[in-house]
């Protein structure tokens, strides 16, 4: 009788390459170190907010955004870091899978963006208008629109009138605030030698029609300001969407590449184990 042949690979032999599982190891280790920093942050600036402000404007609160942020991070690293560390495929199949439902969804989202432009265009003058009535409410929020209108030069979503959405600043004649028909200071022409900043210097603006306001104030909105920015710098925003695809392109790579040397390791354990016994091997 003819003998078997010997099996190629031995017991001690493993399909695993140490180098795969350690990259995807490291990899998930770096971002889910990042993540638990995301919500440590979230977290502090919003446990240092008042309850009633913070509940005000929930849906634009860049704390929450962050610890949603994070959250998701810290689990799908998680499945990632257990996954490579302790060889276990259903991790791995789902820190894969959530890893390509999220770059499908940015692409589409991209793709979407760019064709239905005008509603696009809609939502965020929606989310800018909404951010506009929560000013006041939030500290984290009102630093970002001030930041934001001082960078792009402007004022408002559409035009600097749009602040009357705000309760603080509208400019209907029963308003008792003293800051009624104004615009935020962040709105304001400020001379380059301006040693101390005039916070109110948009005091009455919404008053002045755009020839008189645009002398004391940027009076174009910030949507329009944000579109352009966007044209001129396709370049940017492409590199700094190919700079979040790269990783996580790595890391469906490196997971499915460990999923099948694990496959394959677990088939050689098979086999070593119903011929281990044989006489002939």
């Amino acid at each position: 009788m003819a003998r078997r042949p010997v099996p190629e690979y031995g017991e001690d032999f493993s399909f695993v390459s140490p180098v795969v599982k350690y990259m995807l190891f490291i990899f998930n280790m770096i971002f889910w170190m990042m993540s638990v920093v995301m919500i440590s942050i979230g977290v502090y600036a919003r446990v240092m907010k008042h309850a009633e402000a913070a509940m005000a404007c929930l849906a634009v609160d860049p704390a929450v955004m962050l610890m949603v942020i994070g959250v998701l991070m810290f689990l799908i690293t998680f499945c990632g870091c257990i996954g490579s560390g302790r060889e276990n495929i259903c991790l791995l199949q789902t820190f894969s899978i959530c890893l390509t439902i999220i770059f499908l969804l940015q692409l589409a989202a991209g793709v979407l963006g760019f064709v239905f432009s005008d509603k696009a265009r809609g939502k965020v003058s929606e989310i800018i208008n909404n951010a506009i009535i929560h000013y006041r409410d939030d500290l984290d929020l009102q630093n970002l629109i001030d930041y934001g209108q001082q960078e792009f030069s402007c004022c408002g979503g559409i035009s600097y009138k749009d602040w009357s959405q705000n309760i603080y600043f509208n400019c209907t004649p029963d308003n008792p605030s003293r800051e009624r028909c104004s615009v935020p200071y962040s709105c304001c022409l400020h001379p380059e030698d301006e040693a101390v900043i005039n916070t109110m210097c948009g005091q009455g603006m919404q008053g002045l029609d755009y020839l008189k306001a645009g002398v004391f104030i940027n009076t174009n909105g910030c949507i329009d300001k944000l579109v352009n920015w966007i044209h001129e710098n396709l370049f940017l925003l492409g590199g700094i969407a190919l700079g979040l695809a790269i990783p996580q392109l790595v890391g469906i790579l490196l997971s499915q590449v460990l999923i099948n040397q694990i496959k394959d390791q677990i088939e050689l354990q098979r086999y070593n184990l119903q011929h281990r016994s044989d006489p002939w091997s």
